[in-house]
């Protein structure tokens, strides 16, 4: 392999870091709820309430972040999100009541919601496209690794210290990722220096009926992964009355199984471009498989405890094997100039679909509705997601320079 190859697979592992350490910052407070409720009482309704703050941050930043890394570029608009996130991750440890909780969930949100816009942008600027979707399948990855080890460590955090030190420890560990990535990334030689101008017209995007569709597609398709990565530990307390230790030696196994979806996902829609196969049919077709597997959660309350884990653990992988290719699409469709604005776009609406249905799951809950039905709910969103895809993408192809608004 040249050094151009080495060194952009080390690229997408760097990424992946900072995802991981991302998904671990998202971790600290469904894992840590009942050690906080000890000290902040959080009803159902207020424990949707902070997935919201955060989400609703999460969902604002996530476009604008995309136009800031459009704007200032990779290396130094990825530097200042995540200095921003790992602060206010730092910051829940000082809460003392449910309104600082819910701050310091807002401005994680503002922070946190930049990472992917970035991830796309540094893929669509170092990647061919026969090799993107695998890059990015290494990258979202990353979202499995930081989920897969929150639970245990944060377990072991709560036996030894308190609380608060979940908080700070990610916090800190951000800030030494932030230090490492203005060391190690630079952007590619062949690429031009960031835009300083007025940048992207999102409302111009928006002219684009693929635009709509990934963003309707996220957000239907988001509202159930937002609803599995918050609500896991909570459903594995409250209904199958797991204790911290049980959540800690479970709870990683689904997230073990999205890392799997997320890299089989890339590596095979990637594998089919390299066979020949069009660019239109090696992603939807991966994308079909992946929304296939999704409505057999349908069955986890009716199942005893280990089946429940295996059906979580076909969902996360089949999610994130959609996840993947999902955000790759804004890379194979639009120039870089716009990618980053797309990608924002598209995961503000995933991150929208994720503070209305979590909002939608506390009432129920909070209601006597029950597990049962918000399953059925989920089960469906990714299946009605793929035929939104189908609609509003009828060809995936690089759609040209000059149509692009400015």
């Amino acid at each position: 392999m040249n050094h151009t190859g080495s060194l952009r697979w080390r690229i997408a592992l760097l990424i992946a870091a900072a995802i991981a350490i991302s998904y671990f910052d998202r971790q600290t407070l469904p894992v840590a709820i009942k050690s906080i409720q000890l000290d902040i009482p959080i009803s159902n309704t207020q424990f949707s309430q902070l997935q919201a703050a955060f989400l609703t941050a999460y969902a604002l930043m996530y476009a604008g972040g995309g136009k800031l890394v459009d704007v200032l570029g990779t290396r130094m608009g990825f530097l200042l999100i995540m200095a921003w996130w790992s602060v206010a991750c730092a910051s829940h440890g000082l809460a003392t009541g449910f309104g600082m909780l819910a701050m310091s969930r807002f401005l994680l949100g503002m922070g946190e919601g930049g990472g992917f816009p970035a991830a796309t942008k540094a893929v669509a600027e170092w990647f061919p496209v026969g090799e993107r979707s695998t890059a990015m399948g290494i990258i979202n990855a990353g979202t499995s690794a930081g989920a897969v080890v929150a639970p245990p460590l944060i377990a072991i955090t709560l036996a030894t210290l308190n609380w608060r030190w979940v908080f700070f420890l990610s916090g800190a560990a951000g800030l030494a990722w932030a230090i490492w990535w203005l060391l190690d990334y630079f952007p590619p030689a062949n690429q031009p220096r960031p835009q300083t101008g007025p940048g992207m017209s999102w409302i111009g995007l928006f002219r684009f009926p693929q635009v709509w569709g990934l963003v309707s597609a996220k957000f239907l398709s988001d509202a159930a992964w937002y609803f599995y990565l918050f609500w896991l530990p909570k459903y594995l307390y409250d209904m199958r009355h797991f204790d911290t230790r049980q959540v800690g030696y479970f709870a990683w196994i689904p997230y073990a199984a999205a890392g799997v979806g997320s890299l089989l996902g890339g590596w095979f829609s990637s594998r089919l471009v390299q066979r020949g196969r069009s660019l239109n049919f090696s992603r939807k077709l991966a994308l079909g498989l992946s929304a296939a597997v999704m409505p057999l959660i349908f069955f986890v309350t009716q199942s005893p405890v280990e089946i429940a884990i295996v059906l979580f653990s076909i969902a996360f992988a089949g999610q994130q094997s959609w996840s993947t290719l999902i955000m790759i699409l804004p890379a194979d469709i639009f120039p870089h100039r716009a990618v980053g604005s797309v990608a924002g776009l598209v995961g503000f609406g995933g991150a929208m679909g994720g503070v209305v249905f979590g909002l939608v799951v506390g009432y129920l809950l909070d209601h006597g509705f029950g597990y049962g039905v918000v399953f059925g709910i989920v089960s469906t969103l990714h299946v009605i997601a793929f035929c939104v895809i189908l609609l509003s993408i009828r060809v995936v192809q690089p759609i040209e320079e000059q149509r692009i608004p400015s």
